[in-house]
């Protein structure tokens, strides 16, 4: 029964990737695939460092690397998009691939970052080089085309800010706390107060 997959179960990022262009924070990071492959296999496109690309070929450019926080919720069949511009130049006149062309046609769109907190919705797709902010809320088939800022709520293709999470001062606030560094036994301690709204009392208990 431990094998069978299963909507109350998911993967652990940092128990099962292996792609060495894959960075995580922390421990706590998940994946809900029980209708699809892992999260390295299913969510992450074209990104070199799989077995397969590692034994077949060596890239002729630096490869963007794909980083994610801790703590961050990723929703069934979510796709994060690496691979620059996959080879595909839209200022040519031809957008296909010739391979004597190769290396001149790949465009890098720089590192993917997903941070602390954040929550990618079910069939959402993350375009390459975006960096969704801590905390922020990806709409579930959301197309993600520009940056997120922290405790951003986005929704729609492309991606739009529906509302913010709280307040400017209290997301201020709250970064201002890093309470995603904080030691495991300092986090836990705290842990009662990130299920709740109070900044004022997590900022106290943060002081004491």
């Amino acid at each position: 029964m431990s094998d069978i997959k299963h909507w109350s179960k998911v993967e652990l990022l940092h128990q099962t990737h292996s792609n060495p262009n894959i960075h995580h924070t922390g421990t706590h990071s998940y994946y809900s695939n029980a209708w699809s492959e892992s999260f390295e296999h299913s969510v992450v496109r074209y990104l070199y460092g799989d077995a397969y690309s590692l034994q077949a070929w060596q890239p002729a450019w630096e490869v963007d690397q794909l980083y994610v926080g801790d703590y961050v919720c990723i929703g069934a069949e979510a796709v994060i998009l690496m691979g620059g511009n996959h080879t595909h130049r839209t200022d040519w006149f031809s957008l296909y691939p010739f391979m004597e062309n190769i290396e001149h046609s790949y465009q890098a769109k720089g590192d993917t970052i997903i941070g602390n907190g954040a929550w990618i919705g079910m069939r959402a797709m993350i375009m390459p080089g975006i960096c969704i902010g801590e905390g922020a809320i990806i709409a579930s088939g959301a197309i993600v085309t520009k940056d997120v800022e922290p405790y951003a709520i986005v929704a729609g293709n492309p991606a739009k800010v529906v509302k913010k999470r709280f307040s400017d001062t209290t997301i201020e606030r709250l970064l201002a706390l890093r309470v995603y560094e904080l030691s495991a036994e300092q986090f836990e301690r705290i842990k009662p107060l990130l299920c709740d709204a109070d900044i004022d009392a997590l900022e106290s208990a943060l002081v004491s």
